[in-house]
Order: C-alpha cells, then sequence, then structure tokens
C-alpha cells in the first residue's frame, strides 16, 4: 500500500520499521510518497484489470509439498454443524515437519474422525489437518483476537474418535510402542487409526522400517494403509514370515577402496574409449532473471563436501583399479 495515508513505521522498533516499511519503486519523489507498507496480504493482479484478494501470506503454508491456505481449512471447518469458533495452524512436530492442527469450539462433543469425514468430503485429503483439539472457548489478546500463541500443543489432545482399548498380546504391546515412538505420543489405543492420530505417508514409512528391524518382518507400506489400526496390523503380521532386518554398516576409513561390479564395468569402458557419454546424464535448467554466480558455486560445494561419491576417482593399485575419496575437490 502506498501513498499520503502511509505511516512514519513503528514506534522505537526500526528493525520492524524497516522489514514493513518499503521504498516505493513507483515513487516520482514527491514527499510523503516514497514509502509503502508490506501488509502481509497476498494478492494478484488479474488480465481484466481487477485485484484478487488471496488471503494472508502467514496463514499460508507448505506441507508435504502442497500449498495450504489455512482460511479454506478454517470455513470449511465453520460449515461442520455445530462448530462454532475454528483456528487451523501449522505446527512443526518432534521431527520438524509441519503439521496442520485444527482447534475448534463446539456446541457439543465432536471427535476427531466424524470431522475428518465431512472435512474429506469438501477437502482432498493433504487438506485435511493431522491433529484436531476442542476447546471450551478460544484464547484471546488483551484487544480481542484469538491468541494463537496462546493455543496448546496438539500432542495429549489427539482425538481419534476411538475408545481406548489397551494391548492385549505381546505383539500388539510391541506395537503400540513402535507407534508411540513414531507419533511422538504417551499411549496408543489398538483401535485408533494411525492416519488419525498424526500419521502420513512419510511416517507411515518410518513405521514399517521400525517393525522390520524391531519384529523382523518385512511389512509392504500398502499393508499399513490397508490395516491402519494395531489391532489390523497384528494380524497381518502374524500371517508374514521372519526376515531378519539387515542393516548395512559404515566400513571403516581407509585410503582407497575396492570397486562394486558396477563401476569396475564403468572404469573398463571408460578405458576402451574415454569419449564415450553413455552414462553421462545431461540436464538443463534455464534462469530468468539475476543469478548469484557465488551463492550457486557455494550450494554446488556444499552438494560435493556432503557426498563422498561426488569427489571419488578411480585409480590403478597394483593393476586393480580402485576408488579413491578425496577431502576436497575444487569447482568452479
Amino acid at each position: 500500500i502506498g501513498g499520503v495515508g502511509v505511516a512514519r513505521g513503528y514506534l522505537n522498533r526500526p528493525e520492524l520499521t524497516a522489514e514493513k516499511f518499503v521504498k516505493d519503486p513507483f515513487a516520482g519523489g514527491e514527499a510523503g510518497y516514497e514509502r509503502m507498507y508490506r501488509t502481509g496480504d497476498l494478492a494478484r493482479w488479474m488480465p481484466d484489470g481487477n485485484i484478487e484478494y488471496l488471503g494472508r501470506i502467514d496463514h499460508q503454508v507448505k506441507i508435504r509439498g502442497y500449498r495450504i491456505e489455512l482460511g479454506e481449512v478454517e470455513t470449511q471447518l465453520l460449515q461442520v454443524e455445530s462448530v462454532r469458533e475454528a483456528v487451523v495452524m501449522a505446527r512443526a512436530d518432534e521431527t520438524g515437519q509441519k503439521q496442520m492442527v485444527a482447534y475448534y469450539v463446539a456446541g457439543q462433543e465432536l471427535g476427531a474422525s466424524e470431522l475428518r469425514s465431512e472435512l474429506g468430503r469438501e477437502l482432498p485429503s493433504y487438506m485435511v489437518p493431522s491433529y484436531f483439539v476442542q476447546l471450551e472457548q478460544m484464547p484471546l489478546s488483551p484487544n480481542g483476537k484469538i491468541d494463537r500463541k496462546a493455543l496448546p500443543a496438539p500432542e495429549g489432545s489427539l482425538q481419534s474418535g476411538a475408545d481406548y482399548v489397551a494391548p492385549r498380546t505381546w505383539v500388539e504391546v510391541k506395537l503400540a510402542q513402535i507407534w508411540q515412538d513414531v507419533l511422538g505420543l504417551t499411549q496408543v489405543g489398538v483401535k485408533e487409526n494411525f492416519f488419525e492420530i498424526g500419521g502420513h505417508s512419510l511416517r507411515a514409512t518410518t513405521l514399517a522400517s521400525k517393525i522390520h528391524k524391531e519384529l523382523n518382518k518385512p511389512l509392504p507400506l500398502r499393508s499399513i494403509f490397508e490395516a491402519p489400526t494395531i489391532e489390523q496390523l497384528a494380524v497381518v503380521l502374524e500371517q508374514l514370515d521372519q526376515v531378519t532386518y539387515a542393516s548395512i554398516p559404515v566400513t571403516e576409513e581407509r585410503s582407497f577402496y575396492p570397486l562394486s561390479s558396477a563401476q569396475k564395468r564403468l572404469y573398463v569402458l571408460h578405458q576402451f574409449d574415454p569419449n564415450d557419454v553413455n552414462y553421462n546424464m545431461p540436464s538443463v535448467l534455464q534462469v530468468s532473471g539475476p543469478l548469484d554466480v557465488k551463492r550457486v558455486e557455494d550450494v554446488f560445494r556444499q552438494l560435493i563436501d556432503r557426498h563422498a561419491t561426488l569427489r571419488t576417482r578411480f585409480e590403478l593399485v597394483d593393476n586393480e583399479p580402485m576408488q579413491w575419496v578425496e577431502d576436497t575437490v575444487p569447482f568452479e
């Protein structure tokens, strides 16, 4: 927003003033018209000259690769009968992954499974919150707005809508421990749905890996979607054969290492024709706008530093090709 109505700034807050009050690129130099105020609202200019308002920037989040407008989810939640107030937030879990949490005030007790199915009719699955927390009333700040910082963390407030049933067999006990570990919960009942108490596809992958490691049963990822409760999964596991989990150990550090069969093949083919590009994987990216070459170089250097493969060369040792991993490799 520009023009004569723009304020001077925030009182005694120079950092915030510098962030929000920016130079007006359209200013003609007249006093009072040289700065614009960054509102925090997102809009787009339509081909017909109208401006379409898209909502608050700080209410847009990216969760598991999808950009989500939290206000849209709140609107759908308010459509549910007896829901009086609703706030949807993105909160980081213990692994740093963002999860959507819905807080709501309703005229009666509403379980998460009921809300999830209601929202699922109107929204795609990635827009349905992972956690639902019912509150007596929304916490308010002194100026009467909803105090988002005072909303409780979802852990311990999960409502799957299922009554708690304790594990009954040793397999269910073990599965409950693994679920609690993966979901960061203190208690999980055997009838609760994994995807209704904070689970998603990435966590399902971790769950399958932990089950294989601790129970020696390789579980297809599909099984977790088909049998999403501990009770159902325990039945699936009893039908599977035991296969010992084998982790690949990190080798000890040496000056050089033997080649794998695939590496030997590449090395031999290269000796026949050093100019052969059959195994090259070219990729071209077109960048529009100014490019900070130093920054691009720095990113590549970080990649090279992180991955030993990118610092590896082949050389003969006693007529046998070996791989040498360099500590540093120059890159321009």
